[in-house]
């Protein structure tokens, strides 16, 4: 059952972030102004250090003083022209806390750099912290929405190059489909607290660029998805991308991928990003913190050899 919170967010952003956004489309300044909104206070404890990563530019976010146990690489989402690291720092401050070292970067947005300029960036900076740390072993890698497609991207465009992926991913309403077949995106077009059909096909429209929309690097969900490390998948049951995870979540299974796929009702889309404000969110976080630990302690675990039948 969903907590008062979740109601009370998703009636507020319904009648004020999901209005602007639909009042705005085809204003770039405008829908940017309303995702660009954050009114997140840093952790006193957090210390926030712009960086420079494979190129591109970002900041590591960290716990002062702390002995960060593995590198995350965050994604922020915004549907490819909207957001930055400032936007998405109740995430990456909340994993910093929970002992990663945590890289968000500044990727180029459309539509000044449409498809594939933000897959390029993500994949420089993977680039950068695999031959930084010499290993994936510790290398996390997550996402939200827009954020969540281009993590699977950039693991698939790193398997197809023979490259080794991150440990774990962890994906949270990620925007899979830039084709927008999904049932959901008409089924929950009342109910999603954030997002419009017209305002969904607007910016795949922008991001694409004329790129064919079920291109695998564009669109995953469309993807060979074979060797992809273990996922989880987080999603609302109302949110107009539902299907995208669910669909992700199924595909990638039948592949072979260890995939966890979790949904929540009520709740607005990437809800992790208020976990201050609705008990959903911290337990959105929680559940991925675990999930990730879990699965790097088995990448780091010994493996003890089998006994010989000589």
């Amino acid at each position: 059952m969903a907590s008062w919170q979740a109601h009370a967010l998703s009636f507020m952003l319904r009648h004020t972030l999901k209005k602007q956004l639909k009042k705005s489309v085809g204003d770039i300044a405008a829908m940017r102004k309303a995702f660009g909104k954050s009114a997140y206070k840093v952790p006193d404890e957090i210390e926030i250090t712009p960086a420079t990563v494979g190129g591109v530019p970002g900041e590591w976010v960290t716990v002062a003083g702390g002995q960060p146990r593995a590198t995350m690489l965050f994604l922020h989402g915004g549907g490819y022209f909207g957001c930055s690291p400032k936007t998405h720092r109740s995430a990456s401050c909340a994993f910093a806390q929970r002992g990663f070292r945590v890289f968000v970067p500044d990727y180029r947005l459309a539509p000044e750099h449409p498809f594939p300029a933000p897959v390029e960036d993500a994949r420089a900076v993977l680039a950068a912290l695999r031959e930084e740390l010499g290993s994936t072993d510790k290398l996390v890698i997550a996402g939200d929405s827009a954020g969540g497609g281009l993590a699977l991207a950039t693991m698939v465009a790193d398997r197809d190059a023979g490259l080794s992926l991150p440990s774990v991913a962890l994906l949270f309403s990620p925007w899979t489909d830039l084709a927008v077949t999904g049932d959901s995106i008409s089924e929950n077009a009342r109910r999603c607290a954030m997002f419009s059909p017209d305002g969904v096909r607007y910016g795949a429209g922008l991001y694409l660029n004329g790129a064919d929309p079920k291109n695998p690097l564009a669109s995953p969900l469309y993807a060979d998805l074979k060797g992809l490390p273990p996922l989880l998948v987080h999603a609302s049951e109302s949110e107009a991308l539902r299907d995208d995870s669910l669909r992700l979540a199924e595909r990638a299974k039948a592949q072979g991928v260890d995939v966890t796929l979790e949904t929540w009702p009520v709740v607005p889309h990437v809800w992790l990003l208020f976990h201050q404000m609705i008990p959903e969110g911290r337990e959105s976080i929680d559940k991925a913190n675990e999930f990730a630990w879990a699965h790097l302690q088995s990448a780091t675990q010994p493996r003890t050899q089998e006994p010989s039948t000589a």
